[in-house]
């Protein structure tokens, strides 16, 4: 079994613009580079909307040197950025957005989830691009629910769905710059799974929702992160004692510098001053205007 070596829990939550209620479950800023590639994950637990005709959600801001992968269970959030990319991601659907050398982007409920209010519940994952592709043109990658595979446990027991990287042979659509693995999973009370990982990533397990009990002998409750070592066993022991939502995350460790401020995430100081120079003289573009 792989090592757990330690579990964090948050159930503070703070506002992200007027939109978007979360948790931070990690950052990099605490974790460093026990975390490498992922650098922070933010967790929108289900929260009731009342219906209006008001835009809520976040305001253009920039970002360069990283990945925003935002996962959609309930709710719809528009998205729009300087490079072109946007669109509506409804329940289930993923959004992977590449700010590599820099874009300003904004993010708001959609016309039609803010008309008719109900329950959101998001999350956002920054993953790390390595030194030699953070200048990398940006990208966005809309990833429809119907195009990630699912794999459906034994005896009704849960699923797992592969957004990025492979799992028992199925692969996730997302394309990543690093070997990265996100798998989406849901556990119902009772249930036990085996989950195998690459020995040479670092391991995360996200307990959005539900009660954990990992390796027979560690019990982790919602809103956790769960580190693991990196010590050459592959197998993690999940048993849910509740009905369990939850992410499992690995990646091979970038072992690069990790040199970030606000929205940009870099190798050096030097680079960050740069970001903010190149931001302020409008190098990051503008969000056209839709007519």
């Amino acid at each position: 079994m792989k090592k757990i070596v330690g579990v964090y829990r948050n159930q503070h939550m703070h506002w992200v613009g007027d939109g978007f209620p979360v948790k931070s479950l990690f950052s990099y800023d605490r974790l460093g580079q026990a975390i490498s590639p992922f650098l922070l994950l933010d967790y929108a637990s289900p929260y009731q909307f009342d219906p209006t005709q008001v835009q809520h959600g976040v305001g253009s801001h920039p970002h360069r040197g990283f990945e925003t992968v935002t996962i959609a269970y309930q709710g719809e959030v528009t998205h729009k950025d300087s490079h072109g990319g946007g669109g509506t991601i409804k329940t289930g659907d993923v959004q992977w957005m590449t700010a590599g050398s820099g874009l300003v982007h904004e993010e708001f409920h959609s016309k039609e989830f803010a008309e008719t209010g109900g329950f959101f519940e998001m999350v956002q994952l920054w993953v790390n691009l390595p030194a030699a592709d953070k200048m990398t043109a940006p990208k966005y990658q809309a990833i429809d629910a119907q195009d990630i595979p699912v794999i459906q446990f034994e005896q009704d027991a849960g699923h797992l769905r592969v957004i990025a990287g492979s799992f028992a042979e199925q692969h996730g659509p997302a394309t990543t710059f690093s070997p990265v693995n996100v798998w989406d999973g849901r556990l119902n009370a009772g249930f036990s799974e085996q989950v195998y990982v690459p020995v040479d990533h670092t391991t995360l397990l996200v307990v959005l929702e539900g009660e954990m009990l990992l390796n027979d002998h560690q019990v982790v409750q919602d809103n956790s992160l769960v580190l693991f070592g990196k010590d050459g066993e592959a197998q993690i022991q999940l048993k849910a004692l509740k009905d369990t939502k939850f992410l499992v995350l690995t990646g091979r460790p970038l072992n690069e510098p990790i040199q970030g401020y606000g929205p940009f995430v870099m190798n050096s100081k030097e680079e960050i001053v740069q970001a903010f120079d190149d931001f302020n003289q409008g190098k990051f573009g503008e969000i056209a205007i839709q007519h």
